[in-house]
């Protein structure tokens, strides 16, 4: 599935640095504004234990994790939305995107020029709030003025997106996002704004507090104010510092990063909780196929039926779908096989209806 994060930000908050420890990407990192002009692309795997565990048991000769594809876009500056620094290419680059990973400075480092001269991350979120709500009020105006022309010739369908692009308008100018009130719009409603319109304060976010190596465990006073300023949104946090997560990135084996995560007290690598995060964050879940040749992990859109996660390893699985042959990841890991797994009933066949859910393994029937 070609779903893509992109990550955003002022110049020199590290979004660079933390592409590249994301994807052992070569993206420019450089102490200077508009480093970054042209989307840098990577697709980034996403780590699952799960995945792991079904390898031990299976012993493939192949084992293929699923990705997830990551943009880093050009800084924004204020004035974005009348065209200032790289500003309408900034704005058509995160307008493609399905979320968003919007990274904030939350460290001081008087040798990384800020563009604002002081460090203040709820400041900096405004000013790309501010820049991208201009740009939404600017598509909702121009589809407004369309829909009550059409409303007034008797369309209803016209009418009552008219009602929807007034009330969202409204809380536009009020200077909040878009997101903010999705939850009160009907299905039609959230389908004009995210899909037909794509507002840019529409899209998922997750933000990421970029702290220095003092930071990383709890966070400091930064992080604590940015946190109480996005309450209201119901957005994750991550707290990660770039600088560690590059450095990781550059250790050539398992051993020597798990060697560095227990110098430094972590448990994991930030970007794998920052890549978890994401995934879920674009509404997705994991289904597993495993035998012998190969253990592959698959991505599907969350509430998918059988015949869609069957179109994701071909489309001629999803025309000629016939049933599903499903066994739940605990089960398969709790007998250790799939010949068990049946001889338990632990199989269970289903059909065109099913919902996939989270961890299954499934093995499709199909007649083209």
């Amino acid at each position: 599935m070609a779903l893509q994060c992109g990550i955003v930000g002022l110049p020199n908050v590290g979004k660079s640095t933390l592409f590249n420890a994301l994807t052992n990407g070569k993206a420019l990192a450089a102490n200077y504004p508009f480093a970054t002009k042209d989307p840098n692309v990577g697709m980034i795997t996403v780590p699952d234990e799960r995945l792991d565990k079904l390898t031990e048991i299976v012993e493939p000769q192949k084992t293929q994790p699923t990705t997830v594809e990551i943009v880093d876009i050009a800084g924004l500056i204020k004035g974005a939305s009348k065209g200032e620094g790289l500003g309408n290419q900034f704005l058509a680059n995160i307008r493609e995107v399905d979320a968003i990973i919007h990274v904030v400075r939350c460290f001081v480092d008087d040798n990384v020029v800020h563009v604002d001269g002081s460090i203040n991350p709820v400041r900096d979120k405004e000013i790309i709030d501010l820049e991208l709500s201009f740009k939404d009020l600017e598509t909702v105006e121009k589809r407004l003025d369309k829909s009550t022309r059409a409303a007034r010739a008797g369309n209803k369908e016209e009418a009552k997106a008219s009602e929807t692009l007034a009330a969202v308008k409204a809380h536009l100018e009020t200077g909040r996002v878009v997101r903010e009130m999705l939850a009160s719009l009907d299905d039609d409603a959230k389908y004009l704004v995210t899909k037909e319109l794509t507002l840019l304060t529409a899209k998922p976010v997750l933000y990421v507090c970029n702290v220095d190596e003092g930071a990383i465990q709890s966070g400091n006073a930064h992080t604590e104010a940015f946190k109480r300023s996005v309450a209201a949104e119901n957005a994750e946090v991550l707290i990660i510092c770039a600088g560690i997560e590059a450095q990781i990135a550059e250790l050539e084996t398992k051993e020597e990063r798990q060697e560095f995560l227990e110098m430094m007290g972590l448990e994991e690598p930030g970007v794998n909780r920052l890549i978890q995060a994401a995934y879920k964050l674009l509404n997705l879940i994991t289904y597993f196929t495993a035998g012998v040749k190969e253990v592959r992990a698959w991505t599907v859109r969350r509430g998918a039926k059988a015949p869609e996660a069957a179109g994701v390893i071909h489309s001629d699985f999803e025309k000629g779908f016939i049933r599903a042959e499903v066994i739940k990841y605990n089960d398969f890991v709790t007998l250790g096989s799939e010949a068990k797994v049946k001889e338990a009933g632990k199989m269970a066949v289903e059909g065109k209806e099913y919902v996939v859910t989270d961890g299954d393994l499934m093995h499709f029937r199909f007649n083209v």
